[in-house]
């Protein structure tokens, strides 16, 4: 599959990886791709040299499936600067979270209760069929899920295309997930951005990021 992962972070570069070793064909788009080649994150590229750089239009008009690995405050405009037509008809797995940092640490929500950044993204979208997924996990159990209880604990998916959410579901097994828990439309998305809170303060509690939630039934 082509895949086409916007952002350039630590949770873009760990799903660009993984679904590169997998086999898909993975272009992580970005605004300025000669600033990225010369900057402190080329060292990554030339490590993982079957990943291509691209802009973020370039990138998501050749995907068929868009990730959006973007920070929270910024994936409107990013998405915006991909451009509709590119993202139109396609499977966008969002993977942000809407954190604001106004006030310092722990961040607050900049989106909550009645609202979430999936359903603002679907709404600036409305032809892209947007499930929103692994943004309750740090980057690297989101792509290595097996390094903790071997893969024993739960993911979420979250939209309102069914075909949309199998093929994400799809691509969740392949990186090992084995919980992988339909929540429903993508207002359901509301609760998962909402677990953020709770997430961070386990994680100034425990003192890592290799945590997550099981849901036993």
């Amino acid at each position: 599959m082509r895949i086409a992962v916007l952002g350039t972070g630590s949770v873009g570069r760990a799903v660009a990886a993984r679904a590169a070793e997998l086999g898909h064909q993975v272009t992580v788009g970005t605004r300025d791709v000669a600033s990225m080649r010369a900057g402190d994150r080329a060292a990554w590229f030339e490590r993982h040299p079957q990943v291509s750089l691209a802009t973020l239009p370039e990138a998501a008009g050749a995907a068929e499936l868009v990730v959006n690995a973007t920070n929270g405050s910024g994936s409107l405009p990013a998405l915006t600067a991909a451009g509709a037509p590119n993202l139109a008809g396609k499977v966008l797995l969002d993977i942000a979270n809407p954190l604001d940092f106004g006030a310092g640490f722990p961040p607050t929500l900049s989106v909550h209760n009645t609202d979430s950044l999936a359903e603002r993204i679907q709404r600036e979208f409305p032809q892209t069929k947007v499930v929103k997924s692994l943004n309750t996990l740090t980057a690297e159990l989101m792509v290595h899920p097996r390094q903790l209880a071997d893969g024993e604990h739960s993911v979420f998916v979250s939209g309102d295309d069914a075909e949309a959410k199998r093929i994400v579901t799809e691509l969740l097994v392949s990186f090992g997930h084995t919980d992988v828990i339909d929540l429903g439309d993508l207002s359901t998305a509301r609760g998962t951005e909402m677990l953020l809170p709770l997430w961070l303060r386990l994680y100034g509690r425990l003192d890592t990021a290799i945590f997550n939630l099981k849901v036993v039934r």
